[in-house]
């Protein structure tokens, strides 16, 4: 059977017995499918149409068999084919028979589907804790034996947590899904009860639940509400609540998975069975949701850290260590080279501090009594204690004491990709997203109160050009206000609010106030990206510190030779450079743009017979900072293969007649064929498309 690998711009057909790769275009257009293709995507059958090519891009994984071919013009225009020549004795065909094929698709052609929150919709929150209360209902008319622990809404939906002797599995989870129909099915009104203290811990006991006597212990605020699902169960809860059960969507509903979760996250305390679930206002919504998370699995950074080789996690070495391999160390050179060359653009100074410190150091910090628990033990060094740093804050703090600064060296900006180690529990280790060693884009603004707005506004000028450098334009802001408790007097913190305030307005972003919700060292801007299927990642933030300058005794010369306290700024843009990376890779699902591409050009060699050539030409790319390489010794239909499976961006492909002519028959993967062009032609190409940071 004819295989077709068909991509948004180019396409390549092989017959049997034929293996030429042809490209169509129309007119001086884009590079178009010439094509449409009747397919089989996740069981979907569809007859060839433009609506069809549409879901078939949506969809990505597809088997494409040569019956299904049906020519079509994609703008009513005269097209025309080349083949390159040198491909049609190989007989090998591109693409795997019967076998999946990966469609890479542009940013701007990915839709991300809008899907309600819990913060957007009162609604989808209510369902959410309903349905878990339902679920838990059931586990427990299946199971009389399992225990309720805590059964909160989560972000695109809820679980539950139970203590049961008979281990759950996956299977499982339809026979509990099919009991908690039954109960929507049943309409029970859902009830609020307000109770003493003492009574509910005199009803947890009668049908012994210990779990929920200490929940009942860890909550301080009276009266105690239990909500009831008719006159057949009832757990501790704030809510809220649906009315009645069958107010739940059914066909909006969805058990996802089991898991193992410790009591408290205690890994000294009981392994309890938690349940994942989700649901959703409707059933549109739910299969959305799922579409989504099939493409967030095709993108997991995970495996395309493995199948691309960028790193790796060696547990003999050690979990959340991370391994960076050649072309992920070089995917992140590029990202710290640039954010080195804008900082210093921007006025920053860069830092090199030490990876471990007196643990004095962290004592005056405060980090060793409020944040010791995911700190590594320190260290005996000829009989004084080291710690490895959990922060950068107290390193830079210390560059600033040096010396006695004066007000006219305010602001001062200091930036430092700086590593910290912090202590994770192995079941929260999750790719490079929870790590136990992590460098930070950390910068730290000493300056005076009267400078605060303009230096917030500073940076978040900087953080918009790095973000938007790198793919991200649309962003969840917050602003998160003073907490009950905190350090620093009133004044101040009215004047440093108000000048994050002013700094978002100045920006001109929408934002949502946190009330309560700052550190109670000072208040905060915190901002999420949203990548290319609209998930929202935690990214940047910038804290406004009074604290530190005052354990650490901060001072600077004001006008009136008086000593003052300054201002000090903590931010991050990028997070850190693990966590960003994973999210550019899910982002980009492993296809870089050409400026960040590990291998930005591959040329292949018909027979051996050209690689000399290659190599010449390979030389003259590294020496004006083009990463290429040659690859030979396999089939070249094998080395296509590789080329598109390795996602390179361009791929030139030389037998004798471009020795001859000196040139390259090139093709791109988001711009199609390029043709036969001379090697100073596509390094024009290439240096253009690198400065603009855009493809070729």
């Amino acid at each position: 059977m004819s295989q077709v690998l068909c991509e948004p711009r180019f396409l390549v057909a092989l017959k049997s017995g034929q293996s030429a790769l042809s490209f169509g275009r129309s007119g001086a257009g884009p590079w178009q499918p010439r094509i449409l293709v009747a397919y089989k995507a996740n069981g979907l059958n569809s007859t060839p149409s433009p609506d069809g090519y549409s879901s078939l891009k949506s969809r990505r994984r597809l088997i494409w068999s040569e019956k299904a071919l049906v020519k079509l013009s994609t703008d009513g225009k005269a097209q025309h084919s080349r083949t390159l020549a040198s491909l049609a004795a190989d007989q090998e065909t591109v693409a795997k028979t019967e076998s999946e094929i990966e469609i890479p698709v542009s940013e701007e052609e990915i839709r991300p589907v809008v899907l309600p929150t819990n913060d957007s919709s009162q609604k989808l929150l209510q369902i959410r804790h309903t349905s878990a209360h339902v679920m838990a209902m059931a586990v427990q008319k299946l199971y009389p034996e399992a225990q309720v622990t805590i059964g909160p809404w989560i972000e695109r939906g809820f679980y539950y947590d139970f203590d049961m002797k008979e281990p759950l599995a996956e299977k499982d989870l339809k026979k509990i899904k099919k009991e908690m129909d039954k109960i929507v099915g049943r309409n029970l009104p859902l009830r609020r009860e307000e109770v003493s203290r003492e009574e509910a811990a005199r009803r947890i006991k009668a049908i012994n639940e210990p779990y929920k006597l200490e929940i009942l212990d860890s909550i301080k605020t009276e009266p105690i509400t239990i909500y009831h699902i008719g006159d057949e169960w009832w757990d501790l809860c704030a809510g809220p609540h649906l009315e009645r059960t069958g107010q739940i969507p059914r066909r909006a509903l969805e058990l996802e998975t089991v898991a193992g979760a410790y009591w408290r996250g205690d890994e000294k305390r009981a392994m309890l069975q938690r349940i994942y679930g989700t649901a959703w206002e409707t059933e549109e919504q739910l299969k959305a949701y799922q579409v989504q998370k099939e493409e967030a699995k095709r993108r997991d950074h995970r495996r395309l850290g493995q199948d691309l080789g960028l790193f790796s996690i060696q547990e003999d070495a050690g979990g959340g260590l991370v391994f960076w391999h050649p072309k992920g160390a070089m995917v992140r050179h590029i990202i710290e080279e640039y954010w080195k060359k804008v900082h210093l653009q921007r006025g920053y100074e860069l830092l090199y501090t030490p990876h471990v410190a007196k643990l004095d150091l962290w004592k005056t910090s405060g980090h060793y009594d409020f944040y010791r628990e995911n700190m590594y033990d320190h260290m005996d060094v000829e009989d004084e204690l080291y710690q490895l740093r959990p922060m950068n804050c107290p390193c830079h703090i210390q560059i600033y004491k040096d010396v006695l600064r004066s007000y006219r060296e305010l602001p001062m900006r200091v930036a430092e990709l700086g590593t910290v180690y912090r202590y994770e529990r192995s079941g929260a280790l999750h790719g490079l997203f929870r790590v136990r060693g992590f460098t930070q884009d950390d910068a730290h603004i000493f300056c005076l109160p009267d400078q605060i707005r303009e230096e917030i506004r500073g940076v978040l000028d900087l953080t918009e050009e790095i973000l938007t450098t790198f793919g991200f334009k649309n962003y969840e802001v917050n602003l998160s206000t003073r907490p009950e408790k905190s350090v620093g007097g009133d004044d101040i913190w009215e004047q440093a609010t108000t000048a994050l305030r002013e700094a978002l307005e100045d920006k001109g972003w929408n934002y949502s106030i946190d009330e309560g919700g700052g550190a109670f060292y000072g208040p905060k801007i915190d901002l999420k990206i949203e990548d290319a299927i609209g998930r929202k990642w935690q990214c940047s933030t910038v804290q406004v510190d009074f604290n530190l300058p005052h354990r650490f005794k901060l001072s600077y010369v004001d006008m009136n030779t008086q000593r003052k306290q300054p201002i000090m700024i903590h931010r991050a843009i990028l997070g850190s450079i693990e966590r960003f990376f994973g999210i550019l890779v899910e982002n980009y699902a492993g296809d870089f743009p050409l400026w960040l591409a590990p291998m930005q050009v591959r040329l292949l060699p018909v027979t051996d017979t050209q690689v000399p050539y290659c190599k010449d030409v390979v030389a003259k790319l590294k020496a004006l900072d083009i990463r290429a390489e040659i690859a030979y010794g396999e089939r070249l239909a094998k080395l296509i293969r590789n080329a598109e499976t390795q996602k390179i961006p361009v791929m030139a492909v030389v037998g004798p007649k471009e020795v001859e002519d000196g040139t390259l028959t090139v093709r791109t993967r988001h711009g199609g064929e390029l043709g036969s062009i001379s090697v100073d032609h596509i390094v024009a190409k290439i240096q253009a498309a690198v400065a603009s940071r855009g493809v070729l």
